[in-house]
């Protein structure tokens, strides 16, 4: 099964850093976030990716173009003009990189790569830019079981900061912290479409998140797997920093991956 990655925003909430690259090739421990996304469902074994290009998308394409040669060892022989490949590192990916526009919206970039999906009934789409530790093998049970045209994985993230409590006259009666409870449902990504998601998609004028999802949803075709662990988002460099302190204190949950030997 195919796994599409949006990766084409022009990420304007992390403007400090997509000014220069595009939102999934900003960095987390020295990879882009969209290296980390592809290390998660390469761990679950799917490893044939479709990654929808936009902003800066030459990057991304360089940055693959380049990435056999960067994780491999090789020795270049000057005189005879020759190189030897010794001990790889690369993960044994498929990486269709498709360039769907700058401006384009996410149903269009959908659209742009059908020809790309070839006769698989279904595949896999998240956005380029959060991390989590979703169970993907139960995320496609769950989504088999429903029968439904999509499935997205839903979370209430703990909130990363206190609440107050006060009263009517304005004065604080205590703290405490936010809960799961505190919070709606939210879309993270990490979801299961089938096929007939094309139907729904138009002329591709339209975010997913409008449009198609909302008729979707009318019409009863859209499940919701409530995912319960870690996820978070990059929109911001407090993100950004967030989750590169998780990975300096050995505590990025979202690492199912074992490192290569």
């Amino acid at each position: 099964m195919k796994t599409v990655i949006l990766a084409g925003g022009k990420g304007t909430r992390i403007s400090e850093e997509s000014r220069f690259r595009p939102k999934p090739m900003v960095e987390i421990a020295g990879k882009p976030i969209l290296w980390h996304i592809m290390k998660i469902y390469s761990a679950y074994g799917y490893r044939d990716f479709i990654i929808c290009c936009g902003y800066k998308g030459r990057m991304i394409k360089e940055y693959f173009t380049r990435y056999y040669r960067h994780q491999t060892d090789l020795t270049f022989n000057m005189g005879s003009d020759s190189e030897q490949t010794h001990f790889s590192r690369v993960e044994p990916w498929r990486v269709t990189l498709a360039d769907t526009g700058e401006n384009t919206l996410t149903a269009g970039r959908i659209l742009r790569i059908r020809e790309y999906l070839g006769k698989d009934e279904e595949f896999m789409l998240t956005y380029g830019d959060g991390v989590g530790n979703i169970d993907l093998d139960a995320l496609w049970d769950f989504h088999r079981r429903q029968g439904k045209i999509a499935t997205i994985s839903v979370t209430q993230p703990e909130g990363r900061f206190g609440g107050l409590q006060i009263s009517a006259n304005g004065l604080v009666q205590g703290f405490r912290e936010k809960d799961r409870g505190d919070q709606v449902w939210l879309n993270i990504g990490y979801m299961v479409l089938n096929r007939e998601i094309f139907d729904y998609l138009g002329d591709g004028s339209q975010m997913l998140e409008a449009g198609p999802f909302e008729k979707l949803a009318r019409d009863g075709q859209m499940a919701a797997y409530r995912h319960e662990g870690f996820w978070a988002p990059m929109d911001t460099v407090h993100d950004r920093d967030y989750l590169e302190r998780l990975w300096e204190e050995g505590t990025a949950p979202w690492k199912v991956w074992k490192d290569m030997e």
